[in-house]
């Protein structure tokens, strides 16, 4: 039966389940993968909090189901702001 769909359960540890405040994020690729790194910089300093490596496609998922959540909150809460002193100090590019 092709659609039906398997269920598959899902650890987390509890270092995990605690989470990470990141404020900036660097990302990188290779032909194979991309790497995100997300960080938390308190100046003058910051520390890397997590490093993710995925390939192009589930990449290109994760793009989609941001783009879905943005949308959806948007329609609940409003318009996202941007602040962009805070984008330029940590060095965001577009």
């Amino acid at each position: 039966m092709p659609d039906e769909k398997k269920e598959i359960k899902v650890k987390i540890t509890d270092d995990v389940l605690m989470g990470r405040y990141a404020n900036y994020m660097k990302v990188t690729h290779t032909s194979g993968e991309f790497v995100l790194e997300f960080a938390n910089l308190v100046p003058p300093m910051g520390a890397v909090v997590a490093k993710v490596f995925v390939n192009p496609g589930i990449l290109r998922q994760i793009i989609d189901t941001l783009r879905e959540n943005v949308k959806t909150y948007e329609t609940n809460y409003g318009p996202i702001k941007e602040v962009k002193e805070l984008k330029e100090e940590l060095g965001f590019k577009t």
